[in-house]
């Protein structure tokens, strides 16, 4: 059976997912309905259930696994599924959370094994002892954790996928320009989301915590790096452009970065997690689009749509 987001406008639905997100509305003329996010391995896609009471609220809130009937219809330029019947599932449907959640390719393990090789290439022992010990003291929750609720790497396991892809790319930069300094840039990458865990409450329907809502994950990760330096017994600049690298990450204050980056190492770090933000999330959008045909929407680029060349 295809998964939910490899099907086509006008495909029927019959399938089991995952409420990733549910919320509540109501329409211009009063009535009540429920905007939901629906899952499986395939990915998500977003779903209407109108005329809506306090019952449905429940039964279809987020974590909650359902069966549902309908079929793919085109709303804006974006796949939406129309439902037609929709029901939680039965005691005795074997369908399981871990069945319908979408993860990263590799292994979270093998993941961590290829972040760990950086380190060896790292020479300056201060930022290679803050990095190392906020790693090792988030390490179960960075294995699993998405690095978002939505667009980019949203799934199991997607923060460490960003991070080591991230990584990669840094080396080839390193490789290419000889005057960045691996240790920083390295560590700048490591570290510059590792707040999300605290950002965000898990792998299954991801939503902001209170901490997340309140601080945000760049505000976190810098009174984390601080708390390091102070276990640790560490007091130097390495601390401080470690503090400068993740504060300035996002680029721009209206992007949500506190400073904009004013050390070379972080102005590439920027330019890295841009790069492989939109790749992951034009890869996935192109998986999913026939050769020839354009894809749906993309908001997080300019609400482009992206054509798929006939050859490859």
């Amino acid at each position: 059976m295809k998964g939910i987001t490899q099907l086509r406008v006008g495909d029927p639905v019959d399938h089991f997912l995952l409420i990733k997100q549910s919320t509540k509305g109501v329409t211009t003329v009063g009535k009540p309905f429920m905007s939901l996010v629906l899952q499986d391995k395939s990915g998500d896609i977003e779903a209407k259930l109108w005329d809506t009471n306090e019952e449905h609220e429940k039964q279809y809130a987020a974590s909650q696994i359902v069966r549902v009937g309908g079929e793919i219809q085109d709303y804006r330029g974006k796949f939406q599924l129309r439902v037609k019947s929709i029901r939680p599932v039965k005691a005795d449907e074997t369908i399981t959370i871990h069945d319908l959640v979408p993860s990263a390719e590799k292994s979270k393990e093998e993941l961590m094994e290829e972040l760990l090789q950086f380190f060896f290439e790292m020479k300056n022992p201060l930022i290679q002892r803050v990095t190392r010990h906020l790693l090792k003291k988030h390490q179960t929750a960075f294995m699993t954790y998405p690095a978002a609720t939505k667009n980019h790497h949203d799934y199991a396991s997607g923060l460490i996928d960003h991070v080591v892809s991230m990584l990669k790319l840094g080396k080839s930069l390193c490789d290419l320009y000889p005057t960045l300094n691996k240790d920083l840039l390295y560590a700048g990458i490591i570290l510059h989301d590792i707040g999300k865990v605290l950002e965000l409450s898990g792998p299954v329907a991801t939503t902001y915590t209170v901490e997340g809502n309140l601080l945000g994950h760049i505000t976190i990760m810098v009174n984390e790096i601080s708390k390091a330096a102070e276990e640790l017994q560490i007091d130097g600049e390495e601390v401080m452009l470690l503090q400068h690298m993740v504060l300035s990450h996002h680029g721009k204050e209206e992007w949500g970065s506190p400073k904009r980056p004013m050390v070379r190492e972080a102005e590439i770090l920027h330019y890295i997690d841009n790069i492989d933000a939109k790749m992951n999330m034009l890869n996935r959008a192109l998986d999913k689009t026939n050769p020839g045909e354009f894809t749906e929407r993309l908001f997080p680029l300019e609400n482009r749509s992206f054509y798929k060349p006939t050859f490859e």
